[in-house]
């Protein structure tokens, strides 16, 4: 996972970011894939270690385990989740406009033909 991380998302953040930087019309699409890549290693990352009986750490501990595992890395959940849903409610806005748009000219392309 870590190779992944590394050679995909790695490069794919620096992708994102130039996107929002420069206003591309593809960001939120990037954002949206580097979001479920991240979402996807959290989720194989707290299941491996739930599966090895939590063993790297002293189980319940108030720093090391529910500070430190918890909810620190329970911001890399939620941070990309919000960003899959901010690139979510995007994309159904742009497609609705385009949409709209298209079903407008094919409305007047229809009248002009008759």
């Amino acid at each position: 996972m870590e190779s992944i991380t590394a050679f995909v998302d790695g490069p794919l953040a620096l992708v994102v970011t130039y996107a929002f930087v420069k206003q591309t019309s593809y960001r939120y699409v990037a954002q949206l894939v580097l979001s479920v890549c991240q979402l996807y290693g959290d989720v194989l990352y707290f299941t491996i270690e739930m599966c090895d009986g939590f063993s790297h750490g002293p189980f319940g501990h108030p720093l090391y385990f529910w500070f430190y595992f918890v909810f620190l890395n329970s911001l890399w959940i939620f941070i990309p989740f919000a960003c899959v849903i901010e690139s979510w409610k995007k994309t159904v806005v742009s497609q609705a406009t385009v949409d709209s748009t298209s079903s407008d000219k094919s409305m007047k392309h229809a009248l002009k033909g008759s």
